[in-house]
């Protein structure tokens, strides 16, 4: 599993005009199961996505394709973690630590 952190490196107003390309991204991978979770940071200088793929790097070349990213509009931390204890609703995202 993975959580994205977005850091804005633009002003605000340019974030506003990508955002409804931004969110269409979003509520695409959503849709094929990739992300589970999404926001704004408080304050608002970014996001948080937690995402699940194959790889580190598939995750690094779907951020790539985020507009903000195209834009040059924000910066991708991304960490890999494994999500060995969760609630129900993300049990099919459970994983075991490496033997």
């Amino acid at each position: 599993m993975f959580i994205l952190e977005l850091t804005y490196t633009a002003p605000l107003e340019r974030i506003d005009a990508l955002l409804p390309a931004h969110v269409a991204w979003l509520e695409e991978h959503y849709a094929n199961g990739t992300f589970l979770a999404s926001g704004r940071k408080v304050p608002r200088d970014g996001g948080v996505i937690l995402a699940v793929a194959e790889s580190r790097e598939a995750v690094e070349a779907l951020a790539a394709t985020d507009p903000f990213s195209r834009a040059g509009a924000t910066a991708y931390r991304i960490t890999e973690f494994l999500a060995t204890t969760t609630g129900p609703d993300l049990a099919p995202h459970r994983q075991t630590l490496p033997s």
